[in-house]
């Protein structure tokens, strides 16, 4: 599956596909993960916006966004997992 990244605003996140479950970053101006999470399929475009600043769960620093479809939520869910072990960004709550 491909991976599409956007400027994290209201229209960069009307460009992305919603079709699929993603598996998404909210990356900082220099490219560094600030936030991984995952979205079901139909609820993509929603959820990012929730991280957009008055969102009611805006991510502090966030310039873009990066998004990779995954054939189900089980597997978005599982790599979201390995990806906060891996890096351990930031703005994700610890224990996850």
């Amino acid at each position: 599956m491909g991976k599409k990244t956007v400027p994290l605003t209201r229209d960069g996140i009307d460009k992305l596909p919603d079709r699929k479950p993603v598996v998404y970053k909210v990356l900082s101006e220099d490219g560094s993960n600030l936030y991984t999470g995952s979205a079901m399929r139909g609820r993509v475009r929603e959820r990012l916006c929730e991280h957009l600043p008055g969102g009611k769960d805006p991510i502090k620093g966030g310039a873009k966004v990066q998004i990779e479809e995954q054939p189900s939520v089980e597997e978005a869910q599982a790599k979201e997992k390995r990806i906060i072990k891996r890096t351990k960004p930031p703005q994700n709550k610890r224990g996850r």
